[in-house]
């Protein structure tokens, strides 16, 4: 890796406009200079909007099936990448909307064989550090013990079924890190996360949370995609960036739990929602859709024990800073 010659670290965000990429973005540009990646096929421009102004900040529409070469393009001069290159790459680029899941599962394919093998070309390239977002999914659906899964688990995934572009891409695109680690010897690491919540996420895209939120800000029924006895975990954004840079900095060699361990009943937190806003809404339930599936609850003993890391923020404290933003975004007077 080559040395910091100017003032700050150049790092680059795959994915970078999208729900977690472009809160990742706002942490990172305090303190480097930041090159998110993104073609917007499950992202949002308005995600990164408020940070194009920084100087610190550069945005590239880039399909990353396709190579970049960052030296080349006009907007990145000014980062003097031919003379400091990158020093951190972070890789979130991969198609992650529940309701278009049908519809983007040939970009889902590619994210997970050309674009994970392009990003890590530019870590060769680059000698950078390397972080890559994988998924629970790798584990399969949860398992009847209902035990919390540790990272040692190999998984019991469906190689074969409709989601496999997504759950064994995941896990591909896992070992094409850790040999791309070995063969070319650079520093990577792999987080597998767990539901994240928090502002930002999609309305009308099949994550409950938000559909949640806006309606019972206008009094419409909640609806839970599934029966009363759906459970899930969920780790607000926050904790999930704390984490993220935990790990980068860390000396860790396997891929690490990052999640919420905390077992939450839907329809208790639909009704939470609801208390909070002091809503009319009422609760009610449909089919589930395809990609919305009970999944693991996480072990976090590695995160514990060699991050120092568990999740801080309540999920009551996570779901008031989730309704604040949308309230905002609505123009609404923000909760109290």
């Amino acid at each position: 890796m080559k040395e910091v010659i100017f003032d700050r670290k150049n790092v680059l965000v795959t994915g970078g406009a999208g729900f977690i990429g472009s809160h990742l973005c706002d942490e990172l540009v305090k303190t480097c200079k930041v090159i998110c990646v993104d073609n917007f096929i499950t992202s949002d421009e308005k995600n990164i909007d408020h940070l194009l102004v920084d100087p610190n900040f550069a945005f590239i529409k880039h399909d990353m099936t396709e190579l970049i070469e960052l030296e080349k393009l006009p907007g990145l001069q000014k980062f003097k990448i031919e003379f400091q290159g990158i020093q951190e790459i972070y890789h979130l680029a991969c198609p992650t909307s529940p309701i278009n899941f049908e519809k983007n599962r040939y970009n889902t394919l590619l994210a997970n064989s050309y674009v994970i093998k392009n990003v890590l070309d530019l870590a060769v390239k680059y000698k950078a550090k390397f972080l890559h977002f994988s998924s629970s999914v790798v584990y399969g659906p949860r398992q009847k013990d209902n035990l919390k899964i540790k990272e040692t688990n190999l998984g019991h995934a469906d190689v074969l079924s409709p989601h496999s572009c997504y759950n064994e891409g995941k896990r591909f695109a896992e070992s094409f890190v850790m040999n791309y680690k070995d063969i070319f010897k650079i520093d990577a690491k792999i987080i597998r996360l767990f539901r994240t919540y928090g502002p930002r996420m999609k309305l009308n895209d099949g994550q409950m949370i938000p559909d949640f939120i806006y309606n019972a800000l206008e009094n419409k029924d909640l609806v839970v995609l599934g029966n009363k006895d759906f459970t899930t975990t969920v780790c607000y954004i926050q904790d999930v960036i704390d984490a993220t840079l935990k790990v980068m900095e860390s000396n860790i060699e396997k891929p690490i739990n990052i999640g919420s361990d905390i077992e939450v009943n839907i329809t208790d937190l639909a009704q939470k929602i609801i208390d909070i806003i002091g809503s009319r809404s009422k609760i009610t339930y449909s089919e589930s859709i395809s990609f919305m599936t009970p999944l693991c609850i996480p072990d976090l003993t590695r995160a514990s024990n060699e991050l120092g890391w568990l999740p801080i923020v309540t999920l009551e404290n996570g779901l008031k800073k989730t309704i604040h933003d949308l309230m905002a975004n609505k123009g609404l007077l923000s909760i109290t």
